[in-house]
């Protein structure tokens, strides 16, 4: 039985490598960029309203007051941002759609790359042949 050849990963060029790089930050800029461009991004805020806007009445004790003030807030100015509230409520479809999508996708990565993965796995792991 003659000695199994070594596992040798296909090689890419530079200008391949180059081109994968750019993609890859092309995408993930594009990925990043489109819930913003399409106005998906949060679930939305809720506004508090303070008809007479004082620490006191918008919660803050007075060493958070304090803060407030070294940065340049008065009650009237903080107010707009105190009495914001961010939606964080999520859709368990899109959950679940996410996952199977991942899924999907390691599972496609396994079964595309399988030759591969049996090449080095058979180097590494097999019996030597014996002389």
């Amino acid at each position: 039985m003659a000695a199994r050849k070594p596992y040798e990963p296909p090689v890419q060029s530079v200008a391949g490598q180059i081109v994968d790089a750019v993609l890859m930050l092309v995408l993930v800029v594009f990925t990043l960029y489109l819930p913003l461009l399409f106005k998906l991004a949060g679930g939305g805020t809720t506004v508090t309203e303070t008809a007479n806007p004082t620490w006191d009445a918008l919660g803050q004790n007075p060493a958070m007051a304090g803060q407030w003030e070294k940065l340049g807030f008065t009650p009237e100015k903080a107010a707009s941002i105190i009495g914001t509230r961010f939606d964080y409520s999520f859709n368990w479809t899109a959950v679940a759609l996410t996952a199977i999508i991942i899924v999907a996708y390691f599972v496609f990565m396994f079964r595309y790359s399988d030759r591969e993965y049996r090449e080095v796995i058979a180097e590494h792991f097999d019996d030597p042949p014996k002389a």
